[in-house]
């Protein structure tokens, strides 16, 4: 079979070779190092996930892109990319554009507003916390990506949210 592609996992980048498949076995090299997993797909994005006799179970929901993901375990939650030729490209071009004017913090998924630590007009740094959202049972700090003022807080606490909704504004 010997698929290869790379993973980016936060800020890390992993390269991952699909050796081989039998059934719900798969065989993966990631980095060097090599995975037998037992895994099974359920609905709604759910996948559990059996190595060396450890049972983990995912959900998947699809992001900006259909290459960009939002994986969250029973403690996490990260940002998984599939880096391909595109993407790469894509990259290198956002790069050498500056960051100017605003910076908008959205959800990724839909959930529920739990806490607003700002306030409008409030200086906040990279990264503070400027809000919490409360979704599969799990709470995510959205913190501010760089230094400057809170311009508008979209929701409040208590809100129902939906994915990719603005939240708040930095500028």
């Amino acid at each position: 079979m010997g698929q290869d592609f790379e993973i980016k996992i936060n800020d890390k980048l992993l390269n991952v070779r699909l050796l081989k498949e039998e059934g719900n076995i798969i065989h993966i090299n990631v980095d060097g190092r090599k995975y037998e997993v037992d895994l099974i797909s359920f609905k709604n994005g759910i996948f559990s996930i059996l190595h060396k006799n450890k049972s983990y179970n995912v959900e998947l929901i699809e992001g900006e892109t259909n290459k960009k993901f939002i994986v969250n375990t029973l403690h996490k939650s990260y940002d998984v990319e599939i880096v391909d030729a595109e993407s790469r490209y894509l990259a290198s071009r956002n790069q050498s554009k500056e960051l100017t004017g605003n910076n908008i913090i959205s959800s990724p998924m839909p959930g529920r507003i739990v806490r607003v630590p700002v306030v409008e007009g409030q200086e906040v740094v990279a990264g503070q916390t400027v809000i919490v959202v409360s979704a599969m049972k799990m709470e995510s700090e959205y913190k501010s990506p760089k230094n400057g003022f809170v311009r508008h807080i979209h929701v409040k606490e208590g809100d129902v949210v939906t994915g990719h909704q603005s939240l708040v504004t930095i500028e």
